[in-house]
């Protein structure tokens, strides 16, 4: 499922304010009709994104799953908490080993 330079959909996005990474991901994907599954958990007001285009967390073993960036940097916190600001360049990448692999040592792990 992931292609050989490694991106699966790009695209730039418009947002207002006080939106988080998470509605721009949400609103964006659909408006593409792309593929995106995710858990809410109320209790802390956060989504966990299980899958994108099909690429599901755990497909590429224990240690997989989705986190995201902001200028290229890792929040260690999820993406309904992040609050986007204008000229933020978001990417989501997958990871399959807890973002070592994408030199994102010591963020969260995946986006939770």
């Amino acid at each position: 499922l992931v292609p050989a330079d490694g991106i699966l959909f790009t695209a730039e996005a418009e947002f207002s304010q006080g939106e988080s990474v998470f509605n721009v991901l949400q609103r964006t994907l659909k408006q593409h009709k792309q593929h995106l599954e995710f858990e809410q958990t109320p209790l802390y007001n956060s989504a966990y994104i299980e899958g994108i285009c099909n690429l599901y967390a755990f497909d590429a073993g224990a240690l997989s799953g989705w986190m995201y960036s902001v200028n290229d940097t890792f929040p260690n916190y999820g993406c309904s908490q992040y609050t986007v600001q204008p000229g933020d360049v978001i990417e989501w990448h997958y990871t399959c080993d807890l973002g070592a692999d994408l030199g994102a040592e010591g963020a969260s792990g995946n986006n939770q």
